[in-house]
């Protein structure tokens, strides 16, 4: 059986279009490929776009008590690409409400304006292994979530140079 060749893209149903698409503009940097009224694209690579939301009036918020897709994942390739990301986020007032280090990635979660879960997150070892060994291990088991932390004291950390890895 042949599996995907990668994640291609996701879409959003929303009533707030407008906030909705200058959000994820901002959270993406991403470039607009297509809007109009109904329907927008961004992309923030070469794939033709990576998001679509459509403007649908008379949603219905989410909530906690809806079943679906709990959050979608971006990673960075450096923690110094993260804490770029977070303090550009900052400066439009777009803030993590859970900054955590799982063990294998240190992870910050956002909310868009509809409520839906974004994660921003970095690996935190070089290789896949480890990070796979590590779901087996006693520490895990103990405390699946991980740590949390203060994203700006981390953010000031790494943006000066220091050489944060998980152990």
């Amino acid at each position: 059986m042949e599996r995907p060749a990668y994640f291609a893209h996701f879409v959003v149903r929303t009533s707030q279009y407008a906030e909705m698409v200058r959000w994820y503009s901002i959270f993406l940097n991403a470039d607009l490929v297509y809007n109009d009224e109904k329907l927008t694209f961004l992309t923030f690579d070469e794939e033709h776009h990576r998001l679509a939301i459509v403007n649908k009036p008379g949603l219905v918020p989410m909530t906690n008590e809806h079943a679906g897709i709990d959050h979608v994942a971006y990673s960075y390739s450096s923690f110094e690409g993260l804490f770029r990301q977070y303090e550009w986020l900052k400066k439009h007032d777009i803030l993590p409400h859970i900054s955590i280090n799982h063990g294998p990635t240190t992870s910050l979660y956002y909310k868009d304006p509809d409520g839906n879960q974004v994660e921003n997150q970095v690996n935190n070892w070089p290789d896949a292994a480890r990070p796979k060994a590590y779901f087996k291990t006693e520490a895990f088991a103990q405390n699946p979530l991980g740590e949390f932390f203060d994203p700006d004291a981390m953010s000031a950390k790494i943006l000066a140079g220091s050489d944060v890895t998980a152990a």
